[in-house]
C-alpha cells in the first residue's frame, strides 16, 4: 500500500491537513493510535470547542504566541486566518458565538467540529486507520531495502505502508489520559531534528503546602486580577480572572501566565486592579467605623478580605483605629502580591505543551523539516498560543500550509516520480 501522504495523528491539525491535502487530489492515509478521534477538540472549551480567536493579528504573532522564535508562525497564520476557518464553520452550518476577548465557541457541542472535520476527510476520500499504532518509521532504501526510492516505510498494527510524504501531527504531552505520547518527538530525534524541551503550558500553578495553608480555605474563589511575571523586556502581564484551588492558583489569569513563568521566578498579582486601595482605605478611615475587612470587602471578595486581614493584627480592627502605615501596607501587598510557585500541576492538567520540534529545523512556509518530505504540524511544534482559541488556529494554519505544499507543483512532480537521492534516516 502506497500513499502520496501519510498523516500520523487524527487531532485538530491531522484531520484538517488530511482533508485539505486529499481535496487537492492526493491519496492520503490518516492513522491514529486512539479509539476516539480528536479528544482534545472534544473536551476543549468546556465541551463547546473554543475553535479560534477573532483578535489574532498575524502581522504580530509574537503578541499571542511564544516559542524560541515566535515569528516563525507568521507565514502560516497570515495565509490561513481565523476568518478562513470561520467561513468553513459557517458553510457547515455550525452555530457559534463570541464569549470573551475574541474567543469563539460553538453554540452546541465540540462534536459538531469533529463531525465537520471527519465529514471533510470522508468527502475527500481520506483513508482512515483507527485505532492503529505506528510502531516504526524509516526512509525507504529502494531495491532490496524495503520501500521504493524516496518513500517512507511505516510499520503499523495493520501492516507495512509506504508514503512519499509523512506528516507528524501527534500533538504534545498534555493530558496523557486522552492519549498524549512522546511519539512525535521521538520521530524528530530519529531523523536528527532538534527538539526544544517540552514543558506544561496553560497549566495551574502550585505552592508549598505549609506556605499555602492560609489560602487553601479560599479554594473555589474567583476574582479579576492583573498578573505578571518577568522583568524589563521579558515582563509579561494579563488582565484575567484568578481562581484559588486547594493546591495553588488557576483560572485564565494563571493559565496565561504559566506559559511565560519559569521555575524559581516570582509572579506578581494585583488583587484589586481597578481600585487605588491606599487612597480608598485612607479616605474610609476619616468617614467609617467599619472593620478594615468590611471596607476591603467592597473591592475584593469577602472571603479574601477576611483571610488577608488575619495575617496581621494591625488590620484586625475598625478602619478608623488603624494606622496610616498599616493601611498603606495592606493596600501595597494586595496590589503587589508576590509569590514564588513551587511548580505546576504538570502535563496531566496542562491544556497544551510548550516547546517541541525546533523551528530552526522547519520551514515556516511549508512546515517541512530538514529531512525531505517529513513534516511536523500543530502542537508538536515549538509554537504555543495564548488561552482562547489561538492554539486551535495554529493547528488549522500549520495544517493548511503543509497541505498547500504537499499539493503544490514541486511536490506533485516528486509524487509522480521521485528523481533524486532518497532521504536517509
Amino acid at each position: 500500500m502506497s500513499y502520496d501522504a501519510v498523516v500520523i495523528g487524527a487531532g485538530a491539525a491531522g484531520l484538517f491537513c488530511a482533508a485539505s491535502a486529499a481535496r487537492r487530489g492526493l491519496k492520503v492515509l490518516l492513522i491514529d493510535h486512539s479509539e476516539k478521534l480528536a479528544e482534545k477538540i472534544r473536551i476543549s472549551g468546556g465541551g463547546r470547542c473554543n475553535f479560534t480567536n477573532r483578535d489574532l493579528d498575524p502581522r504580530a504573532p509574537q503578541k499571542h504566541f511564544l516559542g524560541d522564535n515566535p515569528n516563525f508562525c507568521r507565514s502560516a497564520l497570515s495565509r490561513y486566518t481565523p476568518q478562513d476557518f470561520i467561513a468553513l464553520v459557517q458553510r457547515h452550518g455550525i452555530a457559534f458565538h463570541e464569549k470573551h476577548k475574541g474567543q469563539l465557541f460553538g453554540d452546541r457541542s465540540s462534536d459538531d467540529f469533529i463531525d465537520m472535520l471527519v465529514a471533510d476527510c470522508d468527502a475527500a476520500g481520506v483513508a482512515r486507520w483507527q485505532p492503529c499504532a505506528v510502531n516504526a518509521l524509516r526512509a525507504g532504501e529502494g531495491e532490496g531495502g524495503g520501500g521504493g526510492e524516496g518513500e517512507y516505510v511505516l510499520d503499523t498494527d495493520r501492516g507495512e505502508v509506504h508514503g512519499r510524504n509523512v506528516v507528524v501531527a501527534t500533538g504534545g504531552l498534555s493530558i496523557p489520559k486522552i492519549g498524549a505520547t512522546d511519539f512525535g518527538y521521538r520521530i524528530a530525534r530519529q531523523f536528527g531534528i532538534r527538539v526544544v524541551e517540552p514543558r506544561p503550558a496553560l497549566v495551574p500553578l502550585t505552592f508549598d503546602g505549609a506556605a499555602w495553608a492560609p489560602y487553601a480555605q479560599l479554594a473555589g474563589l474567583s476574582l479579576p486580577v492583573r498578573i505578571e511575571t518577568g522583568t524589563g523586556k521579558s515582563r509579561t502581564a494579563f488582565d484575567e480572572d484568578l481562581l484559588f484551588t486547594h493546591r495553588g492558583l488557576s483560572g485564565p489569569a494563571v493559565l496565561q501566565i504559566s506559559s511565560y513563568w519559569r521555575a524559581g521566578e516570582p509572579i506578581r498579582i494585583n488583587l484589586a486592579p481597578d481600585t487605588d486601595l491606599a487612597k480608598t482605605l485612607l479616605a474610609a478611615k476619616v468617614m467609617s467605623r467599619k472593620l478594615v475587612a468590611n471596607e476591603l470587602a467592597a473591592f475584593v471578595p469577602t472571603r479574601l478580605a477576611d483571610a488577608w486581614v488575619q495575617q496581621d493584627p494591625a488590620w484586625q480592627r475598625p478602619v478608623n483605629q488603624a494606622t496610616d502605615k498599616a493601611l498603606m501596607t495592606l493596600a501595597a501587598r494586595l496590589a503587589n502580591w508576590e509569590l514564588v510557585p513551587t511548580g505546576t500541576e504538570g502535563f496531566k492538567k496542562a491544556e497544551v505543551t510548550a516547546g517541541g520540534v525546533d523551528t530552526r529545523d522547519l520551514s515556516s512556509q511549508t512546515l517541512e523539516s530538514k529531512q525531505p518530505r517529513l513534516y511536523f504540524i500543530g502542537e508538536l511544534v515549538d509554537v504555543t498560543g495564548w488561552l482562547g482559541g489561538y492554539n486551535f488556529q495554529w493547528a488549522w494554519a500549520s495544517a493548511a500550509a503543509c497541505a498547500d505544499h504537499l499539493a503544490g507543483p514541486h511536490n506533485k512532480a516528486i509524487i509522480s516520480g521521485f528523481a533524486g537521492k532518497p532521504p536517509t534516516a
